[in-house]
This record gives C-alpha cells, sequence and structure tokens, in this order.
C-alpha cells in the first residue's frame, strides 16, 4: 500500500508487541516512529513531530504510565491516542476513556481490530 503521509507514535515497552504495531501500520501506509517506553519520551516526541495518532500502552516504564502521557500530551495537543493494554478492568478503561480523543483496545491487539478503530478516527 502507498504512503498515506500519516505519522504515528507508538509507545510500547514490550518490543515484540512494538514490531508487530509498526508492521500493521506500516502495511496501510503509516509512517511510524516506535520503540518508546517512557510516557515522558512520549510526550516530548508528540511535541517534536505532531503526530495524526498515537497508540499507547497504558503500563509504560518509568514514574509516568500512558494515560498520564496522554493526558500531558492533550494540555498541548488533539492528537487522538488509541490506548492499549492488557488489562480490561472497567478502573483501567474508564481512566482512559476519561482522556478526551482516546480510544481503548485490548491485547493482543489484532490487525481488524485496528483497522477498525482507525476507520472510526478517519485515518482510514
Amino acid at each position: 500500500m502507498s504512503k498515506n503521509n500519516k505519522t504515528v507514535l507508538i509507545v510500547e515497552d514490550d518490543l515484540i508487541l512494538n514490531l508487530l504495531y509498526e508492521s500493521y501500520l506500516e502495511k496501510m501506509g503509516f509512517e511510524t516512529h516506535g520503540e518508546l517506553v517512557y510516557g515522558k519520551t512520549a510526550v516530548d516526541m508528540t511535541r517534536k513531530i505532531n503526530p495524526d495518532l498515537i497508540l499507547m500502552d497504558i503500563a509504560l516504564e518509568g514514574d509516568m504510565n500512558g494515560i498520564e502521557a496522554a493526558q500531558k500530551i492533550r494540555e498541548f495537543s488533539q492528537v487522538p491516542v488509541i490506548f492499549i493494554t492488557g488489562n480490561s478492568d472497567p478502573e483501567h478503561k474508564n481512566k482512559a476513556m476519561a482522556t478526551p480523543g482516546s480510544y481503548y483496545l485490548i491485547k493482543p491487539v489484532e490487525l481488524e481490530n485496528l483497522k477498525r478503530t482507525l476507520s472510526k478516527i478517519g485515518l482510514i
């Protein structure tokens, strides 16, 4: 598939999953920036590259989780965030969904689920 000129920031502390998500998104024509494992780095990279989408794990290394990073990002950007997590309990989901412009997928994320969410956002 040809490039669609959209950039996705992937924030996932599991390298194998990071590579899987990169593969999914690149097959759909997105440019990806990945291998980010810290919430603070996600905030800094969002400022730097102004992505069209952030794919963000909730559980990250360091002091800032994915929800906290997304809340910091909301202070300067309205970029859509798709939270990905292995934890499907209502508390995590409610906290994540309280962030405006956010979506929520449970791991393992399948290509078709990701495509459906990207379609809802209007990126494909």
